[in-house]
């Protein structure tokens, strides 16, 4: 009979395995920016669901890819860490060849249906790939402005989504890219904080590495917060959404830089866990709003 400690070390399933490769809660979030991109520029325009399906699929496992291609890039960094060290490839539960493989088959693959789309889509996919895995992953290493550099991938999907719609790059798209760009900063400074110890051991460049007491963290949390505000509202103003979008999207920001002002304040683990709860809670409520009260 095997012990209770034998039986919590026994393998996890290739299934759940593969789901932490590809981040598969963070796919998901691309996922629905991608639509809600895709939603609101559609506008009156019957949904084509070939078109939406494939640009799904396309940006979801772009996604897949890019994040597989990053665990493979750091598995020797994140068997520093106590919270990524059970990830497959620290663990010995996947060979690295193996996520590789898998990382370039989800990236290219994503990237052509995308293609089928739109090119344009198609090459802000390749971009998002590019940038997270080639420039922003090795960024982590050389420099605290890889957190600048990283935010730019994550809120490129909610872009391609609007250009599979539209087949335009405009202004509305941008906007969206804004929103996602901005919410991404104060998102990452509270995680950064909560962990900075662990990033510091691994060899990881953030703002958190020398901010001994998280005043530099926090002001910049509250920056980016309070900048996120009026940029959240732009869809109000450009014929993109409704009046009641405004009064919602209004009340999300004053209570999320609410969340970043107590941070700045109290500068301890648990205002910085608040916070990123809070951001959790903020993007779905902002992005359902966008869908809920899109003019037609």
């Amino acid at each position: 009979m095997k012990s209770a400690t034998e039986t919590t070390t026994e393998p996890q399933s290739l299934a759940s395995d593969l789901a932490e490769l590809v981040k598969a809660r963070l796919s998901l979030l691309v996922l629905s920016t991608t639509l809600v991109g895709f939603l609101l520029g559609q506008g009156r325009s019957p949904i084509s669901w070939i078109d939406l399906s494939a640009t799904l699929i396309g940006t979801a496992l772009s996604a897949c890819g890019a994040a597989a291609l990053n665990q493979w890039w750091e598995r020797d960094v994140d068997a520093l860490m106590r919270r990524t060290r059970t990830r497959p490839l620290p663990a010995g539960r996947m060979h690295p060849t193996d996520a590789l493989l898998f990382g370039i088959f989800f990236s290219v693959f994503g990237i052509a249906c995308l293609a089928f789309v739109n090119p344009l889509a198609a090459s802000l996919a390749a971009a998002t790939v590019i940038v997270y895995v080639l420039i922003y992953t090795p960024l982590k290493r050389i420099s605290s402005i890889n957190t600048l550099v990283g935010a730019v991938p994550g809120a490129l999907p909610p872009l391609i989504g609007w250009i599979a719609a539209t087949g335009q790059a405009n202004l509305p798209g941008w906007v969206l890219f804004a929103i996602l760009w901005f919410w991404q900063m104060p998102h990452f400074l509270a995680i950064a904080w909560m962990y900075r110890e662990e990033y510091a051991a691994a060899g990881f460049i953030f703002i958190t590495g020398h901010d001994t007491n998280g005043g530099a963290t926090s002001r910049q949390a509250v920056l980016y917060a309070l900048c996120l505000l009026p940029v959240s509202l732009v869809p109000a103003f450009i014929g993109l959404n409704t009046p009641a979008y405004f009064i919602g999207a209004l009340g999300l920001g004053a209570a999320f830089g609410a969340l970043a002002i107590r941070f700045a304040l109290r500068r301890t683990r648990d205002a910085a866990r608040v916070l990123f709860f809070g951001s959790i809670i903020y993007l779905p409520l902002l992005l359902a709003l966008l869908v809920a009260t899109r003019r037609f």
